[in-house]
């Protein structure tokens, strides 16, 4: 069952409480700690975009068409649709030949506030481009293209791009592939259940990749890794955790979050994966819970935790812009008998 892991606070009483689970896996699949059902199956969303982004990689579509860090970055985003973001992406798109009307990520408008008030000002309207998926579509139309595939159909479950994410996502979880569960993700692609526990090993095995089998699978992942904690920006944007996070602590932790209050993270100096699910959905539990984690399991110095003050007790405001309150995190992560997936 899941347990309370956050609280919010109005004054000091307790107004609502958030449950969830969390799991913390070794690379070698080891449950170090756990909190509430870390067998909870679960969708990865946008937390996945790391291992779709392997394919890419490995099948020698990103040398081809000369990916660099930046734009590997934005592959695993789930951008705010700032200009830094979509400059990226369309000059991946440039690269390929395409334009914005190949992406099948479908058109929302820019997370960030700012860059869609600068949209509509200029007399512009949202395109996929501003799609925060835009970037991990754009690496699948390249990959598409590489294996001289129907580019129109990337997105299809049955479709060779699609078949080899789902080889990536079997062969970094463990979990053989008749036996993942699927569904189709907000921007219209494949998204996949995991036992939480199974999405944790999966970053394990992202933060640490030796134990891999595939010499080509260990060297995309390092790349992507890299490419995430030396271009946070293009992970998430401006002052958002993802970004803070990564920047934060200076190449340790790799970050990404879902939809539906999915967290993941890694410890690329420690070779652990931590998956968070907050049982209500909100994003709003699963940042205090992913800043509180590193804290108790030492990650962090007491000069990052305080620059990660505000996500990990974040204040509540009322709309005079008082502090009225302040999400708490209220788990503490229990150590269990290590048992090997």
């Amino acid at each position: 069952m899941a347990e309370t892991i956050v609280v919010a606070k109005r004054g000091e009483y307790i107004e609502s409480r958030h449950t969830g689970s969390i799991a913390v896996v070794d690379e070698k699949g080891n449950l170090l700690f756990g909190i509430g059902d870390v067998q909870r199956l679960t969708f990865s969303r946008s937390s996945l975009k790391p291992v779709q982004a392997i394919p890419l990689i490995q099948s020698g579509a990103a040398d081809r068409y000369l990916f660099n860090d930046k734009e590997i970055a934005v592959c695993c985003a789930s951008h705010n649709g700032e200009e830094q973001h979509t400059q990226v992406v369309e000059s991946i798109l440039f690269r390929l030949g395409l334009g914005a009307e190949h992406l099948q990520c479908g058109i929302h408008p820019p997370y960030s506030h700012e860059s869609y008030l600068t949209l509509l000002k200029r007399g512009g309207e949202p395109t996929p481009v501003h799609n925060n998926c835009s970037g991990k579509h754009a690496g699948m139309l390249a990959l598409a293209l590489h294996l001289q595939s129907d580019a129109a159909r990337y997105h299809h479950a049955d479709h060779p791009v699609q078949r080899k994410v789902a080889e990536a996502v079997s062969e970094l979880s463990g979990v053989a592939g008749e036996e993942l569960q699927t569904a189709i993700d907000g921007c219209g692609v494949p998204t996949f259940a995991l036992p939480l526990d199974k999405l944790a090993y999966m970053y394990a095995r992202l933060s640490n990749p030796a134990s891999l089998e595939s010499n080509l699978t260990r060297l995309a992942v390092k790349r992507i890794t890299q490419a995430m904690v030396r271009y946070p920006e293009m992970v998430s944007g401006t002052n958002e955790f993802c970004t803070d996070v990564m920047r934060t602590c200076g190449g340790k932790v790799l970050a990404k979050g879902g939809a539906e209050g999915v967290y993941c993270l890694g410890l690329l100096d420690r070779g652990i994966g931590i998956a968070i699910k907050v049982e209500d959905g909100t994003p709003r539990a699963s940042y205090p819970a992913a800043a509180e984690a590193l804290k108790q399991l030492g990650v962090l110095t007491p000069q990052e935790e305080e620059m990660l003050h505000a996500y990990r007790l974040p204040a509540i405001k009322n709309r005079r812009g008082e502090t009225v309150g302040r999400l708490e995190p209220v788990f503490q992560l229990k150590g269990v008998k290590c048992t090997e997936m």
